[in-house]
């Protein structure tokens, strides 16, 4: 049976969180998933409004990035990891990483998706 561990948008916040908090400015506790993306999103935005829009855009991609993931995993995602990763187990972790651009890796097997 096949396990499979997927929160890309509860990672891409948790990043975001560790951001702020790595330049000095973390964000308070007790955020929603909304208000973090809006304060990341207002580093560069003209208004708050703007970046509600740009927060709201991500969360849907990144959203449909994972269903994706799930919608076509066996038939198409769990072939490509088997043959590139050689790793034969049924346990699979997703994660977004941002490293030198996007990323949405599987711990176990190192397979790497490029975004």
């Amino acid at each position: 049976m096949l396990e499979l561990a997927i929160d890309l948008y509860r990672d891409w916040n948790d990043t975001v969180k560790e951001i702020f908090r790595g330049s000095g400015y973390p964000l308070p506790d007790g955020l929603s998933d909304k208000e973090i993306g809006v304060a990341y999103f207002m580093q560069s935005a003209q208004s708050e409004e703007e970046a509600e829009k740009l927060h709201e855009a991500n969360a849907q991609r990144i959203i449909g990035l994972q269903q994706t993931i799930q919608e076509n995993f066996e038939q198409v995602i769990l072939p490509d990891i088997r043959n590139r990763t050689g790793y034969t187990g049924n346990s699979f972790s997703f994660k977004w990483v941002y490293n030198n651009g996007e990323h949405i890796i599987e711990e176990h097997s190192s397979y790497r998706i490029p975004l």
